[in-house]
C-alpha cells in the first residue's frame, strides 16, 4: 500500500500553519488512489474538521502531534450530530466519516483536541460549540491502535452503527472540558475493544442506542484500565434498540467518581446476556449501579416515554472493591420498578470493602423510587434516590431472580445499616451472608 506524507500536499507541522486542506487533500488522493496510509510525520498539524475516506489509514508517527484547531470557525457543522437531547454544542468534530469501510487510525503519535476551556469555554458561551474529536456514522471495519487521543473539548468518540470494530492499545486523557467520554458506541456490533487506558471527564466507555433498529450487539471489552470523574463503563440511558451479547473482563477501575459499571434500560428497547467478570475496583463508590426506568434521552425520540420491555440475564462474577476511601453511600445498587423488575441477575464471588460509619437513621431512610416525577424527569442518578444508601454491600429492589454466591462484604468501621437489603425482591442465596 502506498503512503501518502502529508508534507507533500504542503502541510507544515510548526504548530501555526492550518494544515486543513493540505491533509483532505492527502486523504482524498489516497482514497481515489484504491487506498493506503496518509502520514502525519513528526511534527505539530494544526487542523480543523477532516473527512476520513474508505481504506485510507490515517497514521501518526512517534514524535508527531495533529492539532484540532483552537478556532470553532474550522469546525463545519455537516458532520451529522450529537444525539443526546439538550446537547447541539456537541455537533461538531474533528475527525469525520460517514459510510466508510476500511478504515483506520495508527500510529504511535498523539491527536490533541486543544479543548481547553479558555478555547471552547464550557459556559456562558454564545457560540455554545465544543467539538467532539472523532465521529463515525455508518463504516465498517475500522481499527485504532496505538495512538494517544488527549483533550478533546467534548467527547473524544462517537461510533454511530458502524460494525467490526477493534480498538487496541490506545491511551485517552480527556480531562481539559465537560464531557470528555471515552469511547461512545450507539447502535455498533461486532465491537473489539482491549489493552486501553482511560482517564477521562465523563463515562469512559459508553454503549447506547439511539435508534430502535440499530442494536448494540456482540461487544467484549477486555484488558483495560479505568479512571474517571463519572462512570467507568456506562450501558444505556440512549436505548431505543437492544442491548445483547455484551463481555466484560479482566479490568481495573481506579478512582472512579460515580459509579464502576453503570447500567441503564430507559427508552423502551432489552437489555439482555451480559457478563462482566475478573474486574478489580478501588475507590469506587458503586462497583455496580443499575436501573430500569423511563426517561426520554434521544434527540430524535418522541415526547413522552416508551413503555417498558426488558432488562436481565445479567451475571457479575469475581470482582474485588476496594471502597473505602468513598465514604458511607458505597454499595451494588440494582433497582428497577414496581410491576417492572430486573430479571435474572447473578452476583458471584464479590468481595468488597467499604468504609463504613452508616447511622441507624441512614438506614431507616426513604430509598425514592425511580418514578419521573419523583426524580424531577431527570435521568437516574444515584443523587435521585435522596438519601445515603440503607445498606452498606447490596442494596436490590423489583429485582425478580437474585441469585447470591459467595458474596462477601465487610466495612473497616462499625455501620448499623445491613449488608444487604432486599426490597420486592425474588432470591436465591448460596453461600451468602444473609439478608436482614
Amino acid at each position: 500500500m502506498l503512503n501518502y506524507d502529508i508534507r507533500r500536499f504542503e502541510a507544515a507541522g510548526d504548530g501555526r500553519t492550518l494544515n486543513t486542506a493540505a491533509i483532505q487533500t492527502a486523504i482524498d488522493t489516497c482514497n481515489a488512489d484504491g487506498g493506503g496510509t496518509v502520514v502525519i510525520a513528526q511534527g505539530a498539524y494544526i487542523t480543523g474538521t477532516i473527512h476520513l475516506k474508505s481504506h485510507v489509514n490515517l497514521h501518526i508517527d512517534a514524535g508527531a502531534t495533529l492539532l484540532g484547531s483552537a478556532d470553532i470557525a474550522d469546525y463545519p457543522d455537516d458532520t451529522h450530530k450529537q444525539m443526546y437531547k439538550n446537547e447541539r454544542h456537541m455537533d461538531r468534530c474533528l475527525i469525520f466519516a460517514r459510510d466508510a469501510h476500511g478504515i483506520s487510525i495508527t500510529g504511535t503519535g498523539t491527536i490533541d483536541g486543544q479543548g481547553d476551556r479558555q478555547n471552547f469555554p464550557n459556559e456562558g458561551d454564545p457560540r455554545g460549540n465544543r467539538p467532539m474529536m472523532i465521529r463515525l456514522v455508518d463504516c465498517s471495519n475500522i481499527r485504532m491502535h496505538d495512538i494517544t487521543l488527549v483533550r478533546p473539548a467534548s467527547w473524544t468518540s462517537a461510533w454511530l452503527y458502524c460494525s467490526d470494530i477493534a480498538v487496541d492499545s490506545v491511551r485517552i486523557h480527556s480531562r481539559v472540558n465537560g464531557n470528555g467520554d471515552g469511547l461512545d458506541f450507539d447502535g455498533c456490533t461486532d465491537v473489539r475493544v482491549s489493552n486501553c487506558s482511560f482517564d477521562t471527564s465523563d463515562d469512559s466507555i459508553c454503549l447506547q442506542t439511539s435508534r430502535p433498529d440499530r442494536p448494540c450487539r456482540d461487544i467484549v471489552i477486555t484488558n483495560c484500565c479505568f479512571c474517571s470523574k463519572w462512570a467507568g463503563i456506562r450501558i444505556g440511558l440512549l436505548s431505543r434498540g437492544n442491548f445483547e451479547n455484551v463481555a466484560v473482563s479482566n479490568c481495573v477501575f481506579r478512582d472512579i467518581d460515580d459509579s464502576g459499571l453503570k447500567i441503564q434500560m430507559c427508552e423502551g428497547a432489552e437489555m439482555k446476556r451480559m457478563m462482566f467478570s475478573n474486574l478489580v475496583m478501588e475507590n469506587v463508590p458503586r462497583p455496580v449501579f443499575m436501573t430500569f426506568c423511563q426517561q426520554r434521552a434521544c434527540v430524535d425520540a418522541s415526547e413522552g416515554v416508551a413503555p417498558m420491555k426488558a432488562l436481565r440475564d445479567i451475571v457479575f462474577s469475581d470482582i474485588l472493591a476496594d471502597s473505602t476511601a468513598c465514604g458511607k453511600d458505597s454499595a451494588f445498587i440494582v433497582t428497577g420498578l414496581p410491576g417492572h423488575p430486573i430479571e435474572d441477575v447473578t452476583l458471584r464471588n464479590i468481595s468488597m470493602l467499604a468504609s463504613g460509619g452508616g447511622t441507624r437513621e441512614d438506614a431507616a431512610a426513604t430509598f425514592a423510587e425511580l418514578d419521573l416525577d419523583a426524580i424531577g424527569k431527570h435521568w437516574p442518578e444515584y443523587r435521585c434516590f435522596g438519601a445515603t444508601v440503607p445498606a452498606h454491600g447490596i442494596y436490590a429492589r423489583h429485582v425478580r431472580g437474585l441469585l447470591l454466591d459467595h458474596v462477601s462484604l465487610r466495612t473497616i468501621a462499625p455501620d448499623q445499616r445491613p449488608d444487604i437489603v432486599l426490597v420486592d425482591t425474588e432470591t436465591v442465596r448460596c453461600n451468602s451472608a444473609p439478608a436482614d
